[in-house]
């Protein structure tokens, strides 16, 4: 009897030394068909690195553990080296987390055992339902559509990308609605984030899911890149002054913005190689050769990389306004002070170089600039 007591004991210890610790993570995997040996890395997301490896270990009975100091939820990537190779996303946060890993389907593969990870699998299996509902009426419309455009049969047209639309709606309305019912989830942080990369971000929807974060999400690191965000948005909204910046002209010269205002300003964010930069050109060259005279001056910052393709654009499309980049493309310092994440890209500044508009193109902006013109 003191035997068997002793033996419970014991199970019980073990047990109790295998608990995560406050700060502390254990990741458990199940790996049911991986060969003894394959190697499983753990990697995480850096914003300057990418992926980097955290930890390697190896398979042992169809089994392997991730141990270590964890500060705040973080997503990472699992990786497993097989014939097949298999990557899963996991957020490795203080707790126990259970990973079971199919390998034939990384759909039915299962992450679970601490709050985010039972979250995050929710949210995901939830969301797989919305695009099965999307690739299931496309396989289905496909040929009907297809038949419809060669008929020219508009009213069928219209009526599935209707439906179509209705189907993403459904997908999207599910994600806002996650947000809004869990602020305490580090998924909406990731979703939130995410709305940054939208063609034109919506920002003052974007501020109220932020504030509406529990205190400890505002001040995990993800939280305050979202913040960091809105204030560089912010800072670049209608009624805020223009931020300065300065680099070369294609000759060399260094130019800012600051030297460069006149009654109007529109700062043109563009490229050669961006077409509908290229399409949208013989418009505004009609504008400054019009109303140049009268005080409109435009700043072209260009998100080209080849000083000799930037040159023959500009010779081309007979660009006679300032011009400056520093080369670097997405990654133009000018852009990312302004946060732009598409071109063509326009903002309209009044006298006191303060943003007035944004985004106008043909006849719309002809008419601001002209508006304002006249205010002075």
């Amino acid at each position: 009897m003191k035997k068997l007591v002793l033996i419970a004991f014991l199970s019980t210890l073990l047990f109790s030394c295998s608990k995560a610790k406050d700060g502390e993570f254990i990741l458990e995997g199940k790996a049911k068909g991986i060969a003894n040996g394959k190697e499983v890395t753990l990697l995480r997301q850096d914003d300057s690195l990418g992926m980097v490896p955290v930890d390697t270990v190896k398979v042992e009975n169809e089994k392997f553990v991730f141990k270590g100091k964890v500060t705040e939820p973080q997503m990472h990537v699992i990786q497993i080296k097989n014939e097949k190779p298999i990557s899963l996303y996991a957020i490795v946060e203080s707790g126990e987390i259970e990973v079971v890993i199919d390998k034939d389907s990384i759909q039915k593969s299962k992450v679970s055992g601490t709050y985010n990870n039972d979250e995050m699998q929710s949210f995901t299996d939830k969301r797989t339902e919305f695009q099965k509902a999307i690739k299931d009426y496309e396989k289905k419309n496909q040929s009907k559509l297809d038949n419809a455009q060669k008929s020219n049969d508009e009213k069928t047209i219209n009526q599935l990308k209707a439906d179509y639309k209705v189907l993403q709606n459904n997908m999207k309305n599910y994600v806002i609605k996650y947000v809004e019912e869990h602020p305490k989830s580090y998924i909406s942080v990731l979703i939130i984030y995410g709305m940054f990369n939208e063609i034109e971000p919506d920002l003052p929807k974007i501020e109220k899911y932020y504030n509406a974060l529990d205190t400890t999400l505002k001040n995990h690191s993800e939280g305050k890149k979202i913040l960091k965000v809105i204030k560089k948005l912010k800072s670049v909204d209608v009624g805020t002054k223009a931020p300065d910046f300065s680099a070369k002209s294609p000759e060399g010269k260094v130019i800012s913005l600051k030297e460069s205002l006149g009654k109007v300003t529109i700062i043109d964010f563009w490229a050669s190689w961006c077409k509908p930069c290229r399409m949208e050109n013989p418009n505004v060259v009609a504008l400054y050769n019009e109303l140049h005279s009268k005080g409109l001056n435009i700043v072209g910052v260009s998100l080209d990389k080849d000083l000799d393709n930037w040159k023959q654009a500009i010779a081309k499309d007979g660009i006679t306004w300032t011009q400056v980049s520093n080369l670097k493309e997405w990654s133009e310092p000018i852009a990312l002070m302004y946060n732009v994440n598409s071109i063509p890209k326009t903002f309209i500044l009044n006298k006191y170089g303060v943003v007035v508009a944004k985004d106008l193109t043909g006849k719309e902006l002809k008419d601001k600039v002209t508006e304002l013109l006249a205010e002075n």
